[in-house]
């Protein structure tokens, strides 16, 4: 049993996420407005007029605007989503929706993606708010509904009925990025995502003749459905794909290690676990992730699908989702879920450097590198509006933690002091750029 109640020697951030993270806000099979008034009831105290959005029972985002010393620059947006992906408790060493604080680290599904990064944001704000400060332009700040589903009832919406909302906004910041890897003794990088790929998502149908388990089917879906799901499995994806982002990457982390001729595989081996997010934002990757088919062991379905994930770099989806169909085979319908285009962000800009000074304000290792995110996230509906968008969530993390692996992940986990960390470093950063 999961201890409920609240660590009132917590700092602020980690209680405000612990609230969180106790509203289930699962997507599917939970609605996100609990967590919407959590976050609206902040914004109200902090005295941000809030605009909500409800194109469904429920499914709630909300929009706010805080005013800047300098109007006249353009806003600044920071977004978040307030929905998580379903967690199974029995998988779990404590309870996915307990919040649970133990250990320094807060515990539950969204601690990481991203309840605790939305804890860090409403917690800035409660702060410059506390010491009387005024971020240097105006905020513009959006909580989505599900995001985790492709975001049509979140930011979509928003972005298709309100985009006046976010008309000054030039640049953006968000999810999956800012998190840190001790490099050396002199030198923790910490990725700024500034590119994302793309995604596809898809149903492969294969449709047959239904009948007894013990006859000759030549015309067996499962067997159809079977073929495709393994060619596509062992489908060679190619080779490593250079973007702007993950060339900038290596240079970046080359100069910051001082070995200017290190090969890839060199720089990717001081890299820990996030290895592992490294490669996959280099390539082209699909991964089959669902299958259903029959009702009973002596029959053979009329039936049977699959679901397959496909992410794609830029300028590679056209070709990737062709290969990809193309293995499914003739007798194998492919149906369309949902498509998110990839993206990459200006290099070139004030904020990245803003970005630097703020976590070398707070840790004098820092360095920022730039990478190819492989998740997607709420910015392809901003994307479009003309905004370039960065993801970054400043934390400050233990090398021995496998934080890429916590994304959707069991016993999912965030270091209370990362969200201090945080704190610091957004405060740091929303009043000086």
């Amino acid at each position: 049993m999961t201890d409920r109640t609240t660590d009132t020697a917590a700092p602020p951030v980690a209680l405000l996420a612990q609230q969180l993270l106790r509203i289930n806000t699962s997507n599917p099979g939970g609605v996100e407005r609990p967590a919407a008034q959590l976050v609206a009831d902040c914004l109200t105290d902090l005295g941000v007029a809030v605009q909500w959005f409800e194109p469904e029972p429920g499914r709630c985002s909300v929009v706010g605007r805080v005013p800047g010393r300098h109007p006249e620059l353009p806003a600044l947006l920071i977004h978040g989503h307030l929905d998580v992906v379903p967690a199974v408790a029995d998988d779990w060493s404590r309870d996915p929706f307990g919040g649970d604080l133990f250990d320094g680290y807060l515990w539950g599904r969204g601690a990481v993606d991203m309840k605790g990064a939305v804890a860090i944001i409403l917690q800035t704000l409660r702060t410059l708010a506390d010491n009387g400060q005024q971020p240097n332009r105006d905020l513009v700040l959006a909580f989505f509904a599900d995001e985790e589903a492709g975001g049509e009832l979140g930011a979509g919406y928003v972005t298709r009925t309100n985009p006046f909302l976010f008309a000054d906004c030039a640049e953006a910041l968000g999810e999956v990025g800012g998190f840190s890897r001790t490099l050396n003794n002199n030198h923790r990088a910490y990725f700024v995502a500034t590119g994302e790929k793309g995604v596809w998502w898809a149903h492969l149908v294969a449709e047959g003749r239904a009948g007894h388990g013990s006859m000759i089917n030549p015309d067996n879906p499962v067997t159809k459905l079977a073929g495709a799901v393994t060619r596509i499995s062992e489908y060679d994806c190619g080779g490593d794909i250079f973007t702007s982002t993950t060339t900038a990457m290596f240079d970046a982390l080359r100069r910051i290690l001082e070995l200017p001729k290190a090969s890839r595989e060199d720089v990717i081996a001081c890299l820990g676990p996030l290895q592992r997010m490294v490669r996959a934002g280099m390539t082209n990757t699909v991964n089959p992730t669902q299958l259903t088919a029959g009702y009973k062991t002596n029959v053979v379905p009329a039936i049977g699908t699959a679901t397959i994930d496909a992410r794609f770099l830029p300028g590679e989806q056209a070709s990737f989702v062709e290969a990809i169909k193309n293995l499914a085979g003739d007798d194998v319908r492919v149906d369309d879920i949902y498509t998110g285009a990839a993206l990459e962000a200006t290099l070139e800009s004030e904020l990245l450097g803003a970005v630097a000074r703020a976590l070398e304000a707070q840790d004098d290792t820092a360095a920022v590198v730039p990478y190819m995110s492989t998740a997607f996230t709420d910015a392809k509906w901003l994307a479009p509006l003309g905004i370039q968008c960065y993801g970054f969530t400043p934390m400050l993390l233990p090398d021995d933690l496998d934080f890429s692996a916590l994304f959707h992940g069991v016993d999912e986990r965030v270091p209370v002091g990362a969200l201090e960390f945080g704190v610091r470093v957004l405060q740091g950063l929303l009043t000086a750029y």
